[in-house]
């Protein structure tokens, strides 16, 4: 018994290929944009921007608090961690820095 031949078929050149899922699109709601929040460093030099005086950590943190730019999220020493931020500053970018030591405990803007 002779075998038939069967003629060659060309495969497609993606044929090995799976194509790729379609993701199903997600409805997002449109959420209205929300106003960035203000870190406690940025709300620092606002403030004091805006007075143009130097200031101790305590005396931003209540100027932060009462315009309303930073509260502290349950930080009990929030004083402290700001003190400890602008210092990590001054430190780490040198030149760069937005806040310069006038004296002791006291911060003001760089010029």
């Amino acid at each position: 018994m002779a075998k038939k031949k069967t003629p060659k078929t060309e495969a497609p050149a993606d044929a090995g290929k799976k194509a790729p899922k379609a993701k199903p699109a997600k409805a997002k709601p449109e959420a209205e944009a929300k106003p960035k929040k203000v870190g406690c460093l940025d709300a620092a030099a606002k403030v004091l921007g805006e007075t143009g005086q130097a200031m101790t950590c305590q005396e931003m943190i209540d100027a932060m608090a009462a315009k309303g730019y930073w509260t502290s999220p349950n930080g009990k020493m929030p004083a402290a961690t700001l003190y400890a931020a602008i210092l990590r500053e001054i430190t780490t970018k040198a030149k760069e820095s937005r806040f310069t030591k006038t004296e002791r405990g006291k911060f003001a803007l760089a010029k």
